[in-house]
């Protein structure tokens, strides 16, 4: 079992940056595929970044070249380092982790967090 839990969301003004963290139970961050989804309100459930199995690393188009995903195995912690944050970021972040990088990425991962408050203001 694998529990993970996110921190770092809050009230920022659009151009501004936060981090993300999400600290796993386990040696996941290792070994299993990990990744962020974001659901807005009204919104499907839809990935923003994610790091394989193989640590490569895979990015929604709209997030492109504002955020960056990062592991630190260590501490069992992945990171989203968001910049450049505009109003339609708003929504509610999720860590989540999978032992198959493709389930992760097809939304189905095994283990989510409780999420994370992410909104951003004009």
């Amino acid at each position: 079992q694998v529990q993970l839990v996110e921190s770092g969301g809050g009230l920022v003004q659009a151009g501004g940056s936060l981090r993300l963290s999400c600290a796993a139970s386990a040696r996941a961050s290792g070994t299993y595929a990990m990744g962020w989804f974001r659901q807005a309100p009204g919104k499907e459930r839809e990935l923003v970044a994610a790091i394989s199995v193989g640590r490569n690393t895979y990015y929604a188009d709209s997030v492109k070249g504002r955020f960056s995903i990062s592991g630190d195995n260590a501490r069992n912690t992945v990171y989203l380092q968001m910049s450049g944050l505009k109003p339609e970021d708003t929504a509610v972040y999720y860590c989540a982790a999978d032992p198959r990088t493709a389930s992760l990425l097809s939304g189905k991962a095994n283990y989510w967090g409780q999420g994370t408050q992410v909104t951003v203001s004009s």
